[in-house]
């Protein structure tokens, strides 16, 4: 090979090792809430073009073609998540600190009732559209909670082997759902109400957020000792282990491009691809913001959302307080809406 071809290999060598270390990602809009307090999960509807913000003690819906807040559930105490019954036009959110579900509908945002649930500290929160039940995962007492989502009552409860933490839906009559003190997942069956088997995801400690790819029958559960462990649900057997980032509390799948996102509370997404059943390589920790931790995708336009805000500092550790946690500047809530370049 002449001294020619040799520098432009070098040269294409260079330029292609460059391009590959680049983001795919760009951060596209912040946008700002208003109201103080900490938040948990974020969901997305994709036919009504909205987002559901969890936010101190209340539900902000946010229209993403906008970016503006077109309503906001009040009076949802230490509020956690919502289920979207979209088949019947209601939504239900629950609320950790009275234990209960408010139902609203989804067209209008106006309040229907309020339940109790037979536990306490509804969490998670997941709709089955086949047979229309509601299931909460009630974090204190390690149990779920079924209500009929047609009559809105209290339908059942099952009983869990720990702490529960995110659901997700087969949709072939099998809900799994994170066991964060058990590091397993747990396998309900929607028709008996009962649990049928666990799953371990050891290596994985303290699994919380869990994403699932129906086609190739896997789950994603990301766990705090900064892994995200691949369970064939199939088999219940771990497929492989991928490390991420720290302080982890949520993961989506986007099915169109084959992409697990995992939302670190550091401030990094960390962007998976699935080459196969079998092999996932890591494309990049994306830069977000401190105490970013959960996530949603939209699977029609592939942009992610991740709900945070500016902390102040981290007071000193007290014998009453050993853990403490850094206050949230007032008027700092915003969603980070980031999208492919």
């Amino acid at each position: 090979m002449n001294k020619s071809i040799l520098v432009l290999s070098a040269l294409i060598f260079l330029c292609a090792g460059f391009t590959s270390a680049q983001s795919d990602y760009k951060l596209i809009n912040k946008i700002p809430i208003k109201g103080n307090g900490g938040w948990d999960y974020i969901t997305m509807d994709e036919a009504a073009n909205r987002l559901y913000v969890s936010h101190g003690n209340e539900m902000n819906v946010v229209d993403i073609a906008t970016k503006t807040l077109v309503g906001t559930i009040p009076d949802t105490k230490g509020v956690h998540g919502i289920a979207l019954a979209k088949d019947l036009d209601k939504g239900f959110i629950s609320n950790g600190r009275d234990a209960s579900v408010t139902i609203i509908e989804l067209n209008t945002l106006k309040f229907i009732e309020k339940v109790k649930v037979t536990g306490e500290n509804p969490d998670a929160i997941i709709y089955d559209p086949i047979s229309h039940k509601v299931f909460t995962f009630n974090g204190r007492s390690s149990n779920s909670t079924v209500i009929d989502a047609k009559t809105n009552t209290v339908i059942g409860t099952i009983a869990l082997t720990g702490k529960p933490e995110f659901p997700v839906n087969d949709m072939k009559g099998r809900i799994y759902v994170n066991i964060e003190d058990k590091n397993s997942i747990s396998v309900i069956n929607i028709k008996t109400l009962k649990v049928e088997k666990t799953f371990s995801v050891s290596p994985g400690k303290a699994p919380s957020g869990l994403a699932i790819d129906i086609k190739n029958y896997l789950l994603f559960s990301v766990c705090e000792n900064k892994k995200m462990v691949v369970v064939d649900y199939a088999t219940g057997k771990v497929v492989t282990t991928i490390k991420i980032g720290e302080g982890v509390d949520g993961v989506s799948f986007d099915p169109g491009l084959k992409r697990i996102y995992a939302s670190n509370g550091e401030g990094t997404m960390t962007v998976v691809q699935e080459k196969n059943a079998n092999t996932f390589t890591v494309l990049e920790s994306f830069p977000t913001q401190k105490g970013a931790r959960t996530i949603t995708v939209n699977t029609k336009t592939h942009k992610l959302y991740l709900p945070t805000a500016l902390y102040g500092e981290t007071p000193a550790a007290t014998a009453q307080n050993p853990h403490p946690r850094a206050s949230i500047k007032p008027g700092t809530f915003t969603v980070l809406e980031i999208g492919l370049k």
